[in-house]
C-alpha cells in the first residue's frame, strides 16, 4: 500500500499557522504583484471564487465579505513544507516528494489495512498538532488511486482525513463518482479525447479495453489505465523531467535602475538554475529578456539565447552569460516592466560531454555549488550566493507584495515575541 500526503489549501494554512485569528474566516493567497488568486480558504471557494481570477475583479466580493488577502510568502511555506516532509520520512524509508504541499509515502511494511489508516491517522494528528498545517491522506494499492482516495479525504468530513480504497467495491464506487478530468496524469488534450468517446467518470475509463485506452493516449494513458484497474505501474521518480523551465516576472513599475534589474535577473537566474540541479538536469541553452511596457507607444527589448559550450546547471557560469547580456544590451532611463530566465534544450545531468575548448574548472564549479547548496538548504534559501539580495524595502516596491506576512521561521527579526 502507498499513502499520499496532501495538505489543505497549502499556503493558507501556512498563513493561518501564525494567525490563528483566521481560523474560519475566508483567505485568500495571490500570485506576484497580488495580481492572482493562487490559493483559497473552503470558505472563499464556497463563494465560488475560482482558482486564478485577478483580483481586482473580486476586490468588490473581498470587501463585502471580509476577505483577507496576502501576498506569497515562499520562503514560509518552503519551510514548513521542509518541516512536514521531516515528519513523514520518520514513519517510511522510501518518501518520494512530489510538489511542495504533496508526497507519496510506502507503506509496503505494514501488512494490515486497519494498521496503516491508524498509522496515517497519528501522523495527521502530529503534523496538525507541531506543525500547524492539517493534511489530507489516501490509502490505496498504487498513486493514482491514491490520488483518488485523498480527493475524498479532503472533500468528505466523514473520513475524518484518511480515506481507504482496499478492496474492489470501493475502487468501483470511488472511480464511479470521480471525474476523468480530475485524474492524475491525464492532460487537457486528453480530456477532450477521452470526453468525445463519451468518457466522463474515471470507472468508465477503467472499464474500457486497455486497447482503447493505448490507441487514444499511447503507453501514459495505457499506465494510467492500468492503474485505476489497481495495477502498480507508475513510478513518480519515473516521471518526465521538465524540458524548460521559466521564471519570470512583472514589476510593479517600471525599472529604471540597472543595479536592480540585475539583481531580479540573477534571482530568476538561481532559481531556475536551482530547479535544474534538483531534477538532476542540465541546460544546453538560456534564453534572457527584458522588456518594456506592451502599452508603452515605443517599446524596447532585452532578449539573447545563450548557448554553452557544455550543459550546465552551475549558477555562476549562468549568472555570468546574464550579466553580459544585460550589461550589452541595456538603454539608459528605459523603464523595464518584464524580465526574466528561460532554460531549454534540458538533459540529465549524468554523462555531460565536456567541450574540447571548455576552460572552466568543472570539478571546483561543483565543490563550490555544492558547498553553497548544503549552506542555503541549512540556513534559508539565498542566505549565500553570488549577487546581493535585493533589499527588502527595494523587494517591496518591486514587486508590490505590501500585503506580504513575516518569514516568520526563517528569518530572525520576523520571530514572533510572546509577551506575558
Amino acid at each position: 500500500m502507498y499513502a499520499l500526503v496532501d495538505c489543505n489549501n497549502f499556503f493558507v494554512s501556512c498563513e493561518r499557522v501564525f494567525r490563528p485569528d483566521l481560523r474560519d474566516k475566508p483567505v485568500v493567497v495571490l500570485s506576484g504583484n497580488d495580481g492572482c488568486v493562487v490559493a483559497r480558504s473552503n470558505e472563499v471557494k464556497q463563494l465560488g471564487i475560482k482558482m486564478g481570477v485577478p483580483f481586482y475583479q473580486i476586490r468588490p466580493l473581498a470587501e463585502k465579505y471580509g476577505i483577507v488577502h496576502f501576498s506569497s510568502n515562499f520562503a514560509l511555506y518552503g519551510d514548513l513544507s521542509s518541516r512536514i516532509m521531516r515528519t513523514l520520512s520518520r514513519y517510511t524509508d522510501d518518501l518520494q516528494q512530489y510538489s511542495i504541499d504533496e508526497a507519496f509515502m510506502d507503506l509496503s511494511y505494514i501488512t494490515d489495512t486497519a494498521e496503516a489508516k491508524a498509522l496515517c491517522e497519528r501522523i495527521r494528528t502530529e503534523i496538525l498538532r507541531g506543525i500547524g498545517v492539517p493534511v489530507s491522506i489516501g490509502i490505496a494499492p498504487n498513486k493514482t488511486l491514491c490520488k483518488v482516495a485523498s480527493h475524498y479525504a479532503k472533500k468528505y468530513a466523514g473520513y475524518h482525513g484518511v480515506c481507504v480504497i482496499d478492496s474492489e467495491d470501493k475502487r468501483v464506487k470511488a472511480l464511479g463518482g470521480y471525474p476523468i478530468d480530475e485524474v492524475w496524469g491525464i492532460g487537457r488534450q486528453s480530456v477532450a479525447k477521452l470526453q468525445a468517446a463519451g468518457v466522463r467518470t474515471a470507472l468508465d475509463f477503467a472499464s474500457k479495453q486497455a486497447l482503447f485506452a493505448k490507441n487514444l493516449l499511447h503507453q501514459p494513458g495505457l499506465n494510467t489505465w492500468r492503474e485505476l484497474n489497481g495495477e502498480d505501474c507508475i513510478s513518480v521518480r519515473e516521471l518526465p523531467e521538465k524540458q524548460s523551465i521559466t521564471c519570470s516576472r512583472t514589476f510593479a513599475h517600471g525599472v529604471t535602475d540597472r543595479d536592480l534589474l540585475e539583481q531580479a535577473m540573477c534571482q530568476f537566474c538561481a532559481n531556475v538554475a536551482e530547479k535544474l540541479r534538483k531534477q538532476h538536469s542540465v541546460c544546453r541553452q538560456m534564453i534572457v529578456f527584458a522588456h518594456t511596457s506592451r502599452f508603452q507607444e515605443q517599446q524596447f527589448i532585452i532578449q539573447a539565447t545563450v548557448t554553452f559550450s557544455t550543459p550546465t546547471a552551475n549558477t555562476q557560469e549562468m549568472t555570468e552569460a546574464l550579466l553580459r547580456v544585460v550589461r550589452t544590451q541595456w538603454r539608459p532611463n528605459t523603464p523595464y516592466k518584464r524580465a526574466g530566465v528561460i532554460v531549454i534544450n534540458v538533459s540529465p545531468d549524468s554523462g555531460v560531454q565536456q567541450s574540447l575548448f571548455d576552460t572552466r574548472d568543472r570539478q571546483r564549479d561543483q565543490r563550490l555549488q555544492q558547498t553553497l547548496d548544503k549552506i542555503n538548504n541549512r540556513h534559508g534559501k539565498r542566505t549565500i550566493g553570488f549577487t546581493p539580495n535585493i533589499p527588502t524595502e527595494k523587494a517591496a516596491e518591486l514587486y508590490d507584495i505590501g500585503a506580504k506576512s513575516p518569514a516568520y521561521t526563517t528569518r530572525i527579526q520576523d520571530i514572533i515575541t510572546l509577551k506575558c
